[in-house]
């Protein structure tokens, strides 16, 4: 994929798509539309949640983040027509799995909490290879044939399962996935030579999670540092321990100073001026977390600068 490639998946998704993650979580009603309404006004179009969100959290069961987004919408009229939304199928722990039936019970009620009546990129959270592929990309199609859905996903596949179920889809004549999201950032690289080929080849999007792995980018994270509120901490602090996670962290905090910016918006331009990659995906619970990630939006990494974060 060339870098003409990159620009024209940017122009569809935006700089960045803002994670809902947090929406309904870490993120209360009113931070949730803050960060929504100064994410909007930056000029940001692409928003991505799944109905699993929060299902982890004490006292949740998955849809709140849909909630959240849904109440949002329904609150700022003419809104839905400007934004993407993206959400997924397949963990959410009483609609797990691809079978078809489910994948059609999960998009209702999706559709119900984000108080919309079509969804613009609807992902496979996980594949099932329970399920027959072509059970699955059928399904799939018959949801963007009747107008529901408008482009599909895989999220978490093999490169093995991701071609395959491209070719199920091609040999039924019907559309397949376009887009794929998984874990990839400056120091989760594993990317790169188990996926991206396959996803180059293919000619898909990759719309990358973990822009930030937990916050460790951010440089928030420091041996001998204050502790830091927030839920992931505790994995984020395990890479102080990672060799190779601090040389890239020193990299990027050289980057950063050089250029005057955020380490935060240097590690999503980083990101985003990756082979493949439309547009890393990143979460806010404030708007002061998010002026970091908008500050991403128009910047560019020179050659040298991104040689040094090689």
């Amino acid at each position: 994929m060339t870098l003409s490639d990159n620009i024209q998946n940017q122009t569809a998704f935006g700089p960045l798509v803002l994670g809902g993650n947090v929406f309904g979580w870490t993120a209360d009603r009113d931070a949730s539309f803050a960060v929504l309404d100064a994410f909007v006004e930056a000029g940001g179009t692409a928003i991505d949640t799944a109905d699993v969100y929060s299902e982890w959290a004490d006292g949740h069961s998955g849809g709140e983040s849909e909630t959240v987004l849904g109440e949002w919408l329904a609150a700022r009229p003419g809104m839905r027509s400007t934004i993407s939304i993206a959400t997924k199928v397949s963990m959410k722990s009483d609609r797990k799995g691809l079978a078809p039936e489910n994948i059609r019970a999960a998009l209702d009620e999706s559709l119900e909490r984000l108080q919309t009546d079509y969804i613009d990129l609807y992902y496979a959270h996980r594949d099932d290879d329970a399920v027959p592929q072509d059970e699955v990309v059928t399904a799939f199609a018959e949801l963007v044939a009747d107008g529901r859905v408008r482009q599909l996903g895989a999220s978490n596949f093999t490169g093995e399962r991701l071609r395959s179920a491209v070719t199920v889809a091609a040999a039924h004549g019907v559309v397949g996935f376009t887009v794929a999201q998984d874990g990839y950032n400056l120091v989760r690289r594993d990317y790169e030579t188990a996926l991206a080929p396959t996803v180059a080849d293919l000619g898909i999007v990759q719309l990358p999670y973990g822009a930030l792995q937990g916050g460790f980018l951010t440089g928030k994270y420091r041996a001998g540092g204050d502790a830091v509120d927030s839920p992931r901490a505790g994995n984020a602090t395990k890479l102080l321990d990672d060799e190779r996670a601090m040389r890239v962290l020193e990299a990027l905090t050289g980057v950063a100073d050089a250029r005057g910016a955020s380490m935060t918006a240097v590690a999503l331009a980083w990101l985003r001026q990756q082979p493949t990659v439309g547009a890393p995906i990143a979460s806010a619970r404030s708007t002061e977390q998010l002026a970091a990630l908008v500050e991403s939006f128009d910047l560019v990494l020179t050659d040298e600068e991104l040689a040094a974060l090689a």
